[in-house]
Parts: C-alpha cells; sequence; structure tokens
C-alpha cells in the first residue's frame, strides 16, 4: 500500500497512528535531506549522503527513488519484499513519482492519495510546522499542484481533517482489498477443493 500527498498533508502522522496489529509494516525510505527536530536515523528515516544513496541506486537496491526539493528519496527493496512474503501489508510513505514506479513493479499496490482538505489548509500546516524557510515551502507548494492532477492515477483519495477519521478510512480501504477476489486465491481454492 502506498501513501502519497503533498507536503504538509499528513502523511507522516497518519502513517504513525496504522495499528501494526492490523498487519501493517511500514517502510522506512532513505534520504539525502537532513534530518528534522525530533527525527531519528532507522525511525523516521535513513538519513545517507549523495554517493551513498547513488551507490544503492546503482546495486539495484531501491525499488524507487526521486529527486525532491533538492534531496533524494528511495525506497530500500530488501525490507518491502521481506515483509511482503511474511503477508504483512507494506506501506510505503512516498512521492508520487516513486508511487508511479513502486506500481510498475509490483502492479496490485494500492495507491492512495491523502491531501488537506484546502490548498490554503496546506500552505498552513506547512507555514505551522517550522521546519522549512519560506523558499522551501513555496517550493513545496508549487510541487502539490503538480502532484494533485495526478490523482487519477491513483486507487484512492482520503481527505485528511481528521487524523483519526482519515486512519479509519484506510484502514476501510484495506479491508475491501482484501475481499476482491485476486486477493483471496486461498479462499477459493479451500472452497473449489473441500
Amino acid at each position: 500500500m502506498i501513501i502519497s500527498g503533498p507536503s504538509g498533508s499528513g502523511k507522516g502522522t497518519v502513517v504513525k497512528q496504522l495499528n501494526p496489529d492490523k498487519g501493517y509494516a511500514l517502510s522506512i525510505s532513505v534520504t539525502t535531506r537532513k534530518p528534522r527536530v525530533g527525527e531519528q536515523h532507522g525511525r523516521d528515516y535513513f538519513f545517507t549522503t549523495e554517493e551513498d544513496f547513488h551507490t544503492m541506486r546503482q546495486e539495484n537496491n531501491l525499488l524507487e527513488h526521486f529527486f525532491y526539493v533538492g534531496n533524494y528519496y528511495g525506497t530500500p527493496r530488501k525490507y518491502v519484499e521481506e515483509q511482503i512474503s511474511q503477508g504483512k501489508i507494506v506501506v510505503l510513505e512516498i512521492e508520487v513519482n516513486g508511487a508511479l514506479q513502486v506500481k510498475e513493479k509490483f502492479p496490485s499496490a494500492v495507491l492512495i492519495f491523502l491531501m488537506p482538505p484546502t490548498h490554503t489548509e496546506l500552505e498552513n500546516r506547512l507555514t505551522k510546522r517550522g521546519t522549512e524557510d519560506t523558499g522551501t515551502i513555496e517550493a513545496r507548494l508549487k510541487q502539490a499542484l503538480e502532484e494533485v492532477p495526478l490523482i487519477h492515477r491513483y486507487s484512492y483519495l482520503v481527505i485528511n481533517d481528521v487524523v483519526q477519521e482519515a486512519v479509519a478510512k484506510i484502514d476501510a480501504i484495506v479491508a475491501a482489498e482484501r475481499m476482491k477476489p485476486i486477493r483471496c486465491s486461498a479462499e477459493i481454492d479451500k472452497f473449489l477443493n473441500n
């Protein structure tokens, strides 16, 4: 499952509220950006140098990668594949271009676009978090306007006005996806063979 949306849409907040007891396994992205206050290496991101990032990319150790507002981001392949093999719902919190790269490699991936109710609210959130200068905020707002038209490439749209409601909607999406016949081959085989 991939959750994308503009910077400031609340992706990180929502993803952290997904209950691992429901089978969620959160993927940790690698990035060349500097940690924000309170972020920890290995918990929020794997922070790395551009040189090491390019080595990971050349060695095909990333499922996807993208240059976003001055920094590189990517999804480590090994962890995702291990979690899928264990039957987990791997949650990737990544930007739109990365999501579309992963969808090509994993056609059954469910793409969820998360966004605040208005562009004004997005700007307020970016400003209130106080982690970036005005130029970076403007770049993120511009990027949001480029991402939103790609919503039609996603399976679902979730408006994040109230975090717990957004989490409940994602849980409902997962429940519905689990009932699709394409994901129920074991149950179908059991019925046919018993």
